[in-house]
């Protein structure tokens, strides 16, 4: 294709909400099929393990992995911590209820407070709010990108009264309490693997592609896997499955939170720039070449916005791009696999 041909076609308008709809059944029966092959001719693993946060993406994938190898061969994990909210665990057993699947419930809260995640959070949290307890809620909230300015971090605490109290976060004590937080995302992974082990299954990892692309994950924690379902599908798209697989309708209805902090927290609110059904819209209308100034009119933005969001992806990819890679050696070193089985 000529280059002038190339740009003619990025500059043609499409709907962008229309393109993000799936063909649900040839979508559900392609990951099965892919799935099946991974663990039979790459993996060389029985079944898969899940860890089911109550959210729609490890419902979806849980879902999932039960087309692919039947529920006799797939193990759901449900594991709070003390921040975790109480319906997380509820609609984590439903799913697992639902889908017939075998599952624990473990309380990771004693093993995050010997590691000290609550000690280094709280210790960061009180540098900021001197006056903070155990007793208190906590969450970090980005701001500045919705409105199309520069990204910073605020933490917003609650008292045991009710008042809130918000300042922002300088880098240090942003990074140490997002640094004790990533514990619950790494002891959890520990955990899918040991049961991976015991039952010689493969893990699987929940990443929609908003995550993936923007590398919201922990690495070695909820970024690490051995396979992941739905890192190609919008969360739009996700969300659409579940309803085709009829999973139950608090899954189907739950916004997207992290389910890290003490305090509600969505997604927006801690990392992308807009809510996921509009950021869907906004990494689609990037994938494609499309200008600005079209995202600004589905969206119904302002072209500053626009472009803001369009760089906050750029930013966002070159920021965690180490977070994908896998430890590098100092030299190439012959013999071992070590890029990933490519799927048609």
């Amino acid at each position: 294709m000529s280059k002038n041909i190339h740009a003619a076609l990025k500059s043609v308008p499409i709907n962008l909400t229309a393109s993000l709809k799936l063909d649900e059944t040839a979508e559900i029966a392609k990951i099965a099929e892919r799935l099946r092959e991974l663990l039979r001719s790459h993996l060389h693993r029985r079944g898969l393990i899940v860890a089911i946060s109550g959210g729609i993406d490890s419902a979806v994938c849980a879902a999932l992995a039960v087309r692919a190898v039947g529920c006799e061969r797939v193990f759901g994990l449900l594991l709070p911590e003390r921040d975790s909210a109480s319906e997380s665990s509820i609609r984590g057993r439903m799913v697992a209820e639902q889908l017939g699947i075998a599952y624990e419930e473990f309380d990771i809260a004693p093993v995050l407070d010997a590691l000290g995640c609550y000690h280094w959070r709280d210790e960061a949290i009180r540098a900021v709010f001197p006056s903070y307890t155990s007793e208190w809620k906590n969450k970090i909230v980005i701001s500045g990108g919705q409105a199309g300015t520069f990204n910073y971090f605020k933490l917003v605490v609650q008292s045991p009264d009710g008042r809130l109290f918000e300042e922002r976060l300088d880098a240090k004590h942003y990074l140490q309490i997002v640094a004790a937080t990533n514990f619950k995302q790494r002891v959890r992974k520990t955990l899918e693997y040991f049961h991976a082990d015991r039952l010689h299954y493969a893990v699987v990892g929940t990443p929609n592609r908003l995550e993936y692309d923007q590398g919201f994950f922990v690495k070695n924690g909820d970024g690490s896997a051995d396979v992941k379902p739905i890192a190609h599908l919008y969360k739009t798209q996700v969300y659409a499955l579940a309803r085709y697989l009829e999973l139950p309708e608090d899954i189907c209805n739950a916004q997207p939170t992290t389910d890290t902090y003490s305090m509600t927290q969505g997604q927006d609110e801690f990392y992308f720039a807009l809510p996921y059904d509009k950021m869907d819209i906004a990494l689609l209308a990037y994938n494609n070449s499309k200008p600005s100034s079209q995202l600004a009119e589905e969206l119904g933005i302002g072209l500053d916005q626009a472009e803001f969001i369009y760089r906050d992806i750029q930013a966002k990819r070159k920021a965690t791009a180490p977070l994908h890679w896998p430890g590098i050696p100092m030299e190439t070193v012959a013999g071992p696999m070590t890029k990933p089985p490519v799927l048609g």
